[in-house]
C-alpha cells in the first residue's frame, strides 16, 4: 500500500498523510485483504499478483471508512478526520486513482473492471439510502444494508476470483454468500449501536436501522418520544433527559431478541450456500472462518 502511495503522490506532505491514514487502518487487523486472498487461492488461482490485488482491496476499503466517517462526523481520534476535509477528499481520490492504476499493472480489464466498478458503485448506492434515510420499512433496511455492506465482501472476493478460471455459477454463489456475510456484520453494528444511547447512537441521529425499526413500531405509550423525536416534534435533549429510562425500555422491548432472529436467518441463510459451495478444503472452512463463522 506503501508503495502504490509512492507510485502515484510525490508532494512529501500528502504522501505522509497518506501512509499514515494507511498505518491507522493496519492495527484494525482486519480480513479484508485475508478475503481476497483466500478467495483467489480457494478457486485455484495462482496469479503473481495477488499480494498486489489483496493490498488494493484494504485500499479501497480505507477509501470507505474515510468517507463515512466524513458524512457521520464521528470517529474524531482518526487520523483523516483530524485533518481538513479537503484534504482527507484529497487522499480519497488519490486511493481511488492510485487503485485504478493498480488494477492495471495486475492484467484486470475488460468485463472483471466492469463488475468490480459495479459492485463498488452498488455500494455507494447502499450508503447513500443509508444516510438519507430512505428506509421507512424493515424490507427497506435489508435491501439497503444488501446494497451498503454486502458489495463490500462481494468486491473483496471478485477482486480474488477475477483473474481466476471459475465458473459463473461458482461467482454467482460467492457473490450471494457475500452479500449475507455483509448483511450479518451490519446488523451486529446495529445491535452493537442501539445499546449506546449517546449523542453519536444511530437513535439519536435519527437513522432507521433494523433495531430502530422494531422500536418506532412498538404500540406502546412509553415509545410515544421516540416516534415523536424522529417526527421532528422534539429534540435529542428531551430523550437524553430520561437517558437511564429509555435504555432500560429499549432492552426490554424486545428489538434486540427481533433483530438477533432476522440476524439468525442472513446466518442460515449463509451456511446453505457456504455447504453447496463446490471448492476444496481447507479453503472452503477458512473462507467461512473469515467470514461468518463467528456468528454461525
Amino acid at each position: 500500500m506503501y508503495r502504490m502511495v509512492d507510485d502515484h503522490v510525490g508532494a512529501e506532505d500528502l504522501n505522509a498523510l497518506l501512509k499514515a491514514f494507511i498505518e491507522e487502518k493496519a492495527q484494525e487487523q482486519g480480513s479484508w485483504s485475508s478475503i481476497t486472498r483466500c478467495t483467489h487461492e480457494m478457486l485455484g488461482g495462482a496469479s503473481p499478483h495477488i499480494d498486489r490485488l489483496a493490498a488494493a482491496t484494504e485500499l479501497i476499503l480505507l477509501c470507505f471508512d474515510i468517507v463515512d466517517d466524513l458524512q457521520d462526523q464521528d470517529h474524531e481520534s482518526k487520523p483523516w478526520m483530524q485533518c481538513p476535509p479537503a484534504v482527507a477528499l484529497n487522499a480519497v481520490l488519490v486511493f481511488l486513482t492510485g487503485f485504478i492504476g493498480e488494477l492495471g499493472q495486475c492484467g484486470v480489464n475488460g468485463r472483471s473492471l466492469y463488475e468490480i466498478s459495479k459492485m463498488l458503485s452498488r455500494s455507494v448506492s447502499g450508503q447513500h439510502k443509508d444516510v438519507t434515510n430512505q428506509v421507512p420499512e424493515v424490507d427497506d433496511y435489508l435491501a439497503m444494508i444488501q446494497e451498503k455492506s454486502g458489495s463490500l465482501f462481494r468486491f473483496a472476493c471478485q477482486l480474488g476470483y477475477c483473474l481466476t478460471d471459475c465458473s459463473d455459477e461458482t461467482k454467482e454463489r460467492i457473490d450471494d454468500l457475500a452479500d449475507c456475510v455483509g448483511m450479518i456484520h451490519q446488523i451486529q453494528n446495529d445491535l452493537k449501536d442501539i445499546a449506546q444511547f449517546d449523542v453519536k447512537s444511530d437513535l439519536l441521529l435519527r437513522k432507521r436501522t433494523l433495531p430502530v425499526l422494531y422500536l418506532l413500531n412498538v404500540d406502546s405509550e412509553a415509545f410515544r418520544p421516540v416516534k415523536e423525536y424522529y417526527e421532528g416534534k422534539i429534540t435529542a435533549d428531551v430523550l437524553l433527559q430520561d437517558k437511564e429510562q429509555y435504555m432500560r425500555l429499549i432492552v426490554d422491548s424486545g428489538c434486540i431478541e427481533y433483530t438477533k432472529i432476522v440476524q439468525s436467518v442472513c446466518v442460515q441463510k449463509a451456511e446453505e450456500l457456504w455447504t453447496g459451495l463446490q471448492v476444496p478444503s481447507p479453503w472452503k472452512e477458512k473462507f467461512r472462518e473469515l467470514t461468518y463463522a463467528a456468528f454461525a
